[in-house]
């Protein structure tokens, strides 16, 4: 299996709501990593990830997707409009884009779906890096299947699949 090159995650917390809770960020970087790895990318890479509020995402979605409503998470690739990636011309990295996630959407589909707030996060984090590398579930049901499939080969491997994470729930 090939190396991935190096990866510089810059992890900003632009929210004041939630606190983001310790061992966040090392998965975060953990889950990029294995992204690159599993998607044989070996250029030096970098990428941003902001977790916001949900009014900050929501602004951001009008604003780039014409969507006036919250959302999870969105990925800002940098590519030209030919498809080429931009180059920081100070490291020589590839710069993939940016990750921007609501902590609070976040949080409240961890409590939905039952699973812990890291298996979320960690999920999110694996599926803007697919958008960054250039998959999009939305062409088509078959983009759909072989995202999912490529999200959750990455999260297993990483030890928080959905079948690892799923929390008992009291009974009523």
């Amino acid at each position: 299996m090939e190396q991935a090159g190096k990866l510089k995650v810059s992890i900003k917390n632009n929210q004041s709501q939630i606190k983001i809770p310790s061992g966040i960020r090392l998965l975060i970087r953990r889950c990029c990593h294995a992204v690159l790895i599993s998607e044989g990318f070996t250029q030096d890479a970098e990428v941003s990830v902001s977790f916001v509020s949900n009014e900050e995402i929501r602004s951001l979605n009008k604003s780039y997707r014409s969507k006036d409503s919250v959302t999870d998470v969105l990925s800002f690739p940098l590519t030209d409009e030919d498809g080429t990636r931009e180059i920081n011309t100070e490291t020589g990295y590839v710069q993939l884009g940016d990750i921007v996630i609501s902590i609070e959407t976040a949080l409240r589909q961890a409590e939905i779906y039952g699973h812990s707030l890291t298996r979320e996060i960690g999920f999110l984090t694996v599926h803007s890096m697919l958008h960054l590398l250039g998959y999009d579930h939305e062409k088509s049901p078959l983009d759909e299947r072989i995202m999912r499939e490529k999200e959750e080969s990455v999260l297993d491997k990483l030890g928080i699949s959905r079948e690892l994470t799923f929390t008992d729930q009291p009974e009523e």
